[in-house]
């Protein structure tokens, strides 16, 4: 079983940005490089300041590894002031396989929680958000740590 995982998140405000930004990029360098990572994509709506990740692992502890490290770490201590909506799913599929971003939110909304950010939206904690707009988004793959 490979173990899947979502995040969705919201910037509250555009001044946040910059800080957000390098971090992402890293984040994403860092999954491409992690032990257990077998494929991602993230998806940007810059024009509603919504970022979308969606990853596979070999297995949760791998997953687990690379969410509590490096600059995913440093990325996570500050989304809760930087976002006013943010939300986690996580399940274990069959196959390596992505779901498209349709059959995603379907799961986040079904199977996710929102995480905790200190000036949420009225619509974060019913995850209430607009559906994904699927305009930007890169493709993640495995690459030889180094």
């Amino acid at each position: 079983m490979t173990a899947i995982s979502l995040t969705r998140l919201r910037l509250r405000a555009w001044r946040f940005l910059p800080g957000f930004v390098p971090l992402a990029l890293r984040s994403a360098g860092q999954a491409e490089r992690a032990a257990g990572f077998l494929d991602g994509e993230v998806l940007a709506e810059p024009t509603r300041l919504v970022f979308w990740t969606l990853t596979a692992w070999s297995d949760p502890e791998a997953m687990r590894a690379y969410t509590l490290s490096g600059p995913h770490r440093a990325a996570m201590g500050r989304l809760a002031a930087w976002c006013d909506e943010s939300a986690v799913a996580r399940w274990e599929a069959p196959d390596a396989g992505l779901p498209d971003w349709q059959e995603a939110d379907r799961r986040l909304r079904a199977y996710g929680r929102p995480s905790k950010v200190r000036h949420p939206s009225a619509a974060h904690a019913g995850l209430a958000h607009a559906p994904p707009q699927v305009l930007r988004g890169r493709r993640l793959r495995p690459r030889a740590a180094g």
